[in-house]
């Protein structure tokens, strides 16, 4: 065992030296791991409930954003997947320096996933952290979240290009759908997009104003152009807002039809499940729902999360969730239209879309969204067992979203 993750420690050193990407530090200075198990430097431990305090300053530190006690007990006591049985409550593992101090962290939240009637223990990644010095032993706190072996499916959806250096060289994989870090959106204040791109290319303060406006008027030709299209949608159809706490039969008959379209990857979505998902404890950011109806029938919803307000920089809304019955353009057109309106109503400066697979991405070209790229795809994942990982390489099966790991759950 020692020989092979000599090896593997060797691997993931040269892939970091490649990119450099957690600088300063070099998985190249890390002692091996025989060196290590006597090594004054750093240990690995799992994370207690007791650590909260530790492991929240270090999150602040680093940029993590702010977190609650009640948020640790929703996600490692209160969490359907550990209240149902399928998963350990395992809160995940801490690096800490002589003399107890913590310096990194990285979190593994149960979930449970369906592949065929199947159910898969899953694990995500979350709040990935640690102190700059101890960089070069980041790579200690991957291995034990992939050491796991009650767990049959891994998941990193909010991967940095440095964590991905590191997944990557423990045999986790992109997800295979396409286009997934392509970020699709809408521009709401076209004045306010404008500024924000001038004051990033380093635009004079003093001008930016200015220039902005004239920017902005450039911007409005291609909504013109989407709102004529607006017009077009076929008629027989209505949009309501409501609240995640509102799901219910209706919800998850949408779904038993979708499941009956296409067998595919899901994350496990239930009434109550998206309840534990959107309502956090001190939750910061407004969750809507946009149901589209056909004869009184729900043929799909749209779940959008929006920024709080004073967020520095632009304020964007999120399409966190989304499912339509057969993928079907018109509702997606109906949905997209009442989600900008809303969006854009709320003070939203952006409305971004990430991932989904490509039927429901050439659904959503049609009304001429705006694109920009991750600087590398922020999901990956892993399974336990060669069968369950030749079946996750096809990319009809994905239908990957922020829904997905821990990309909407946090407040």
């Amino acid at each position: 065992m020692y020989g092979f993750e000599k090896k593997i420690y060797q691997a993931i050193g040269k892939k970091i030296r490649s990119a450099n990407p957690l600088s300063p530090g070099d998985v190249s200075s890390s002692p091996s791991v025989s060196n290590f198990a006597h090594s004054n430097v750093v240990s690995v431990r799992e994370a207690q409930f007791s650590d909260f305090d530790k492991v929240c300053a270090l999150n602040l530190r680093l940029g993590q954003g702010p977190d609650s006690l009640e948020n640790w007990d929703r996600l490692w006591v209160q969490n359907p997947a550990i209240q149902e049985g399928s998963s350990a409550a395992r809160i995940g593992w801490v690096l800490e320096a002589t003399g107890g101090e913590i310096v990194g962290f990285l979190g593994s939240v149960p979930l449970t996933y369906e592949l065929n009637g199947r159910t898969l223990r899953t694990a995500a990644t979350c709040r990935f952290a640690v102190e700059t010095a101890y960089r070069a032993f980041s790579h200690l706190l991957v291995v034990s979240f992939f050491r796991q072996k009650d767990i049959d499916f891994f998941l990193n959806t909010t991967a940095t290009p440095a964590a991905a250096q590191i997944v990557k060289a423990l045999r986790a994989l992109p997800v295979p759908q396409a286009d997934y870090g392509r970020v699709l959106f809408w521009i709401l204040n076209r004045r306010e997009f404008s500024a924000a791109v001038l004051r990033k290319m380093g635009v004079w303060s003093p001008v930016v104003a200015s220039v902005s406006l004239l920017c902005g008027l450039g911007l409005r030709a291609n909504d013109l152009v989407r709102q004529s299209r607006w017009q077009d949608l076929p008629t027989g159809f209505s949009i309501t807002e409501s609240v995640v706490d509102d799901l219910g039969t209706e919800f998850e008959s949408l779904l038993s039809e979708k499941r009956k379209e296409k067998p595919l990857l899901w994350a496990k979505r239930t009434p109550e499940t998206m309840k534990w998902h959107f309502n956090p404890p001190r939750n910061r950011r407004v969750t809507k729902v946009l149901n589209c109806r056909a004869d009184n029938t729900l043929v799909g919803y749209m779940i959008v999360r929006v920024d709080p307000e004073g967020v520095k920089g632009l304020r964007r809304a999120l399409v966190a969730d989304l499912q339509v019955k057969k993928d079907d353009p018109t509702v997606l057109g109906y949905l997209l239209r009442a989600a900008l309106s809303s969006a854009k109503e709320a003070g939203c400066d952006v409305f971004e879309i990430i991932g989904f697979p490509e039927s429901i991405r050439r659904g959503l070209a049609q009304w001429r969204p705006y694109s920009r790229d991750y600087p590398e795809c922020p999901f990956y994942y892993k399974a336990q067992g060669a069968e369950l990982q030749k079946a996750l390489a096809k990319e009809e099966v994905w239908y990957a979203s922020p829904f997905d790991g821990d990309g909407t759950l946090w407040p």
